[in-house]
């Protein structure tokens, strides 16, 4: 991982965030390292899913969606009308498409956060630094930071208990700024349908003839 700041088309792409941390959270857990390899495990079976979702940026705007996960490589997330953007990563690019500008933007997978998810085999202790692990707002929260760049932002995991599952993910950048999203829904060892994965303009050029 390359680069914890981002343009927010990208800072979304993390997929786990969870509920901002309480006034007063609880106290560290004892078995920090426990936790951090049932997190890791959790992940790494984690191969596909489906979950609604909602995305709140740092100005308090929410959006709506359905997230698709098909690891390792791909992504995507769709969201409701009358929004129209989209974002999807294709195994080798995320690509980001903007319906007002009708525009897309994209960077290799390896040079965004999504790369954390997206990677084959998922750890929290190379690239990344367990900041803190404790119980706040109802979920187990794992705080990481770049291991090389621990000022650039910090990404938080949420997990539900019991069942042990992902429930949110929280991206603060190097600037502060926060984006979240909180899963719904979420369901695991599915099929997805063929070509969800594929990045195609929704606004294609003629071809001239």
């Amino acid at each position: 991982m390359k680069n914890l700041v981002l343009p927010f088309v990208f800072l979304i792409l993390l997929l786990f965030l969870p509920l901002a941390v309480s006034a007063n959270p609880t106290p560290k857990l004892k078995d920090n390292q426990a936790w951090s390899e049932k997190a890791e495990n959790y992940l790494n079976e984690l191969r596909t899913a489906r979950a609604r979702f909602v995305q709140t940026t740092n100005d308090g705007r929410q959006l709506v969606g359905t997230f698709y996960l098909d690891r390792p490589g791909k992504l995507r997330f769709e969201y409701d009308p009358p929004v129209d953007d989209f974002v999807v990563a294709d195994g080798i690019f995320i690509y980001f498409y903007d319906s007002e500008l009708k525009e897309q933007s994209n960077a290799p997978i390896g040079q965004t956060l999504a790369d954390f998810l997206l990677r084959r085999e998922i750890t929290l202790n190379d690239e990344l630094e367990v900041k803190s692990i404790q119980r706040a707002g109802g979920l187990l929260q794992i705080q990481v930071l770049q291991s090389e760049d621990p000022d650039a932002g910090s990404l938080t995991l949420g997990f539900t208990e019991n069942p042990f599952a992902l429930k949110k993910w929280r991206i603060v950048d190097g600037q502060g700024l926060v984006t979240e999203i909180e899963l719904f829904y979420l369901k695991t060892g599915i099929t997805h349908p063929s070509g969800l994965f594929v990045y195609r303009d929704p606004n294609p050029k003629p071809v001239n003839r």
